[in-house]
């Protein structure tokens, strides 16, 4: 299936998204599927779930600042962003999956937005506030931002890769459109986002405000909460998922074998089972 971009025009950005309807043939319209992608890359990390749920509208935006969406010349939150998108498009309620930014921008919304959230579908993270420990990840996070800090785009992203790729695995251990995918992404988002000062230096992009005390919060979100992760991403992320799903009233955790960071792309077919297993037995 083939989706055209949508542009949303509000006074301080415009939002870029895709918008499927459910599928003509399918015996019910259910409640909407938001798919939020993660930091560093755009909408198309979406592409295999495009058609995987025929009884939902899905739509998938870019997140400010990445994709075709624009950049932030003010203070934003994500969440509140997303919010704007569905108020435009009449949505009063939706499933909120998302992976890595993605996730906790999805948590934001629950917490931020009570009311607006149906279910949500957390990956490889917990919250928007993420704790790292592990020593593999924060050598990454360490690298990641030298690269960045340089101005070494090639190196900014190689290392960004090996979140692909996750601690257990070598880049080759990863199936290379997978790989070839998030590195198109990352570039793309670099070329289409990135501005540089008089000497050339790359501009920090604004960041976006932060939503605070989220882990402490978490009993009040209402509604069921997947927390997905990949079985090879790295400890951090999946001890957080784990910490996520224990913390709120109806939380669940699972793992995809053979995934890492991103597990929709990596495993499709067992995530897309899990996502729609999971709102079928909560009657989302």
């Amino acid at each position: 299936m083939t989706a055209s971009m949508h542009r949303l025009t509000l006074p301080e950005q415009t939002i870029a998204y895709l918008d499927i309807p459910a599928s003509a043939a399918s015996a019910r319209d259910g409640v909407p599927l938001v798919l939020l992608h993660g930091g560093a890359v755009d909408h198309r990390m979406w592409i295999p779930q495009v058609a995987s749920f025929p009884d939902r509208r899905v739509i998938i935006p870019d997140a400010r600042g990445h994709g075709e969406s624009s950049d932030a010349r003010s203070p934003y939150r994500l969440g509140d962003d997303v919010i704007a998108l569905l108020d435009a498009l009449g949505i009063e309620r939706a499933v909120l999956a998302g992976v890595s930014m993605g996730g906790g921008t999805a948590v934001d919304v629950a917490l931020e937005h009570p009311g607006r959230a149906s279910a949500l579908v957390v990956s490889g993270t917990g919250t928007s506030e993420p704790n790292f420990t592990n020593p593999w990840c924060l050598d990454v996070l360490r690298r990641w931002q030298a690269a960045e800090s340089s101005g070494d785009l090639e190196d900014w992203i190689s290392v960004f890769s090996e979140f692909t790729a996750g601690p257990r695995r070598e880049r080759d251990g990863v199936d290379p459109r997978v790989v070839e995918l998030v590195e198109t992404m990352a570039r793309d988002t670099v070329a289409k986002h990135l501005r540089l000062d008089a000497d050339g230096a790359p501009i920090a992009p604004m960041p976006f405000t932060p939503v605070t005390r989220t882990w402490e919060r978490l009993d009040r979100i209402d509604v069921p909460v997947l927390a997905l992760c990949g079985a090879v991403d790295g400890t951090d992320h999946r001890r957080m998922g784990k910490r996520l799903s224990a913390s709120v009233p109806d939380g669940e955790y699972e793992e995809i074998p053979g995934a890492a960071h991103y597990p929709n792309l990596e495993r499709p077919d067992l995530f897309d089972t899990a996502v729609a297993e999971f709102l079928a037995s909560r009657g989302v």
